[in-house]
């Protein structure tokens, strides 16, 4: 069994500050891509950002120059820290990530639960 737990988000005024934490536990192997995506409400899910085993990082354009993702390999944790935030930041924010398990060797996707972030104007 693998799981994804999200914490960190929050009410915060524009130009504030949050960070996300996507812990993974479990009977994990290796993972692969972490990422975080979001859902505001009556939109679709979107990327916001992605970080490699490796440490390459990508973005969307929306958020670029404002959140920074990193991960901790040692502690199976992404994090995304989301500063000068803006209303139409708002959204539950879900990690995903592809994780290799132990038993059966395998790989699959798997998601959090969701964190809200809304952010005041």
């Amino acid at each position: 069994q693998v799981q994804l737990v999200e914490s960190g988000g929050g009410l915060v005024q524009a130009g504030g500050s949050l960070r996300l934490s996507c812990a993974a536990s479990g009977s994990i192997l290796n993972i692969n891509a972490m990422d975080w995506w979001r859902q505001g409400p009556g939109k679709q899910r979107e990327l916001v950002a992605q970080i490699s085993s490796g440490g390459s990082t990508n973005y969307a354009d929306s958020v670029k120059g404002r959140f920074t993702i990193s991960r901790d390999n040692a502690k199976n944790t992404a994090y995304l820290q989301m500063n000068s935030l803006k209303p139409e930041d708002t959204a539950v924010y879900y990690c995903h990530a592809k994780i290799w398990t132990r038993a059966p060797m395998t790989v699959n996707d798997y998601w959090g639960q969701g964190t809200q972030v809304t952010v005041s104007s």
